[in-house]
């Protein structure tokens, strides 16, 4: 998918549900992000690490509500935000090294949420738009 090995081996494990839970990172979770934007678009990306997350979740035997829908989403829209502003043909792995650079953070989402809305039940369950700053 991407051309890069590891995250390639990366992928392949989370979607086969073999990847191992404690290597499920939020750097892995990003990484995938950014692989499936760049080779599928924002909405394909989108719907796929949905299906993959939450499936991936049940198999390593994570809690039913262990899914976050604000979080995946606005994920999906800072790696497309980043991308956009990329050339297209740059390496995998020279994107991602930028990517991770500029809000690798596992926080970097409260920069444009209170704590307060980004954890609550309501942002778990659906789309929550920002209430400190947009995405976009």
């Amino acid at each position: 998918m991407t051309g890069d090995a590891t995250t390639d081996a990366l992928i392949a494990g989370f979607e086969a549900r073999t990847l191992e839970k404690a290597n499920w990172t939020h750097a892995a979770h990003v990484t995938t992000a950014l692989a499936y934007v760049r080779a599928l678009g924002r909405d394909e990306a989108l719907r796929r690490i949905r299906t993959n997350i939450r499936a991936y979740n049940a198999a390593v035997g994570g809690p039913a509500n262990a899914y976050h829908e604000t979080i995946t989403r606005a994920w999906i829209t800072v790696v497309a935000r980043f991308l956009a502003a990329r050339e297209p043909d740059m390496p995998f792995g020279a994107m991602l090294e930028a990517l991770l650079a500029r809000c690798g953070n596992k926080d970097y989402l409260l920069m444009h949420y209170s704590r307060e809305l980004l954890f609550s039940n309501l942002a778990r369950a659906e789309w929550v738009p920002p209430d400190l700053v947009p995405l976009e």
